[in-house]
């Protein structure tokens, strides 16, 4: 496993990131338990969920299994690097979501008493909250950052000039601020290379892609089907993106082929050539796919290649960052 500190922190983490938001609902405990397992013993120490994971109003269901997992012992807790997140809906009531004071102090220790841990290792804002200002927010940091309970913040779904915002009442503050920004990032999604990444790469920010794979469009979909296999791509957002994008993911699949690596190690490998990027967050299903995720790790493209997927996925305007993308 390689590893990389995350953004300007001296904290080392894995340059995959395992992505919990199947267990529970499309993976049960066992073979949750078993994923991480897994994880670990490929070197895997980033693990990333949220409360609101489980998909089961005010359970925190994903956080329960891996509170569960952790509380096997086994040295467990001590390597693993575990992100959550703070925001979503957590009940009916009016101050059981958002990024109140009263709200992130509180959602931070149910979360606490889910995992079955003292410390949230990064406690990421999972979307923007523009009703909250930010010295209520880092006031709730600072206060929970002092009480040890979490260590860092990261930010998620933020656009560039959020975090920009962020970052200067944090320093008013003299307070670290974000460390990380979780984005949508991957071949078919390149927005956030307009004013985010810049932003991530200008505050020191690492960034974590989400959905690097595009739902499973960019895993193989086509030879996956043509095999008669059940593809992820083909259900959801996915389904709409293959209509609309089917010769590219075609000319994509044969790319690989002539490459010799599977689509989704190609994906991933992408990825991590990007600058500002920290580690995918890959989100198997089995301990199999998991296994198959680590090849992504192996894939060196070279200048031609890279070229060519510009080709097939054109970064947005000019590409790079704004405002070079768009104006001369």
């Amino acid at each position: 496993m390689e590893y990389t500190n995350l953004g300007r922190t001296g904290l080392s983490v894995s340059r995959l990131c395992l992505g919990t938001m199947n267990f529970g609902p499309q993976t049960d405990e066992p073979d949750s338990f078993a994923i991480m397992d897994r994880a670990l013993e490929h070197g895997i120490n980033f693990f990333d969920t949220a409360n609101v994971y489980g998909w089961k109003l005010g359970e925190g269901v994903t956080e329960r299994i891996i509170g569960r997992w952790l509380a096997q012992g086994g040295g467990r807790r001590d390597k693993v690097v575990l992100a959550t997140k703070v925001y979503g809906k957590m009940g009916d009531w009016p101050n059981e979501q958002g990024l109140s004071a009263r709200h992130i102090i509180r959602a931070c220790e149910d979360s606490l008493r889910r995992l079955q841990t003292d410390t949230i290792d990064l406690y990421q804002m999972h979307h923007i909250s523009r009703a909250t200002p930010w010295e209520e927010i880092w006031q709730a940091m600072e206060t929970l950052v002092a009480q040890g309970k979490v260590v860092y913040v990261g930010s998620s779904n933020f656009a560039g000039w959020h975090i920009s915002v962020a970052q200067e009442a944090a320093g008013r503050r003299n307070f670290l601020g974000l460390v990380s920004e979780q984005c949508i990032y991957n071949l078919l999604t390149r927005h956030v290379e307009l004013e985010v990444v810049p932003a991530a790469q200008h505050h020191g920010l690492g960034i974590i892609p989400w959905s690097p794979l595009h739902g499973g469009l960019l895993a193989g979909v086509l030879r996956k089907m043509a095999e008669g296999g059940a593809a992820r791509g083909t259900t959801g957002r996915a389904a709409d993106a293959l209509a609309e994008h089917r010769p590219t993911i075609e000319a994509y699949e044969k790319l690989c082929a002539d490459l010799g690596h599977d689509p989704a190690d190609v994906a991933l490998g992408w990825l991590l050539t990007r600058p500002g990027v920290t580690a995918p967050i890959i989100g198997p299903r089995t301990v199999e796919q998991l296994d198959r995720s680590l090849g992504a790790l192996d894939v060196a493209l070279d200048d031609a290649t890279l070229t060519r997927l510009d080709e097939l996925f054109p970064p947005v305007g000019n590409g790079g960052p704004g405002p070079e993308a768009w104006a001369w």
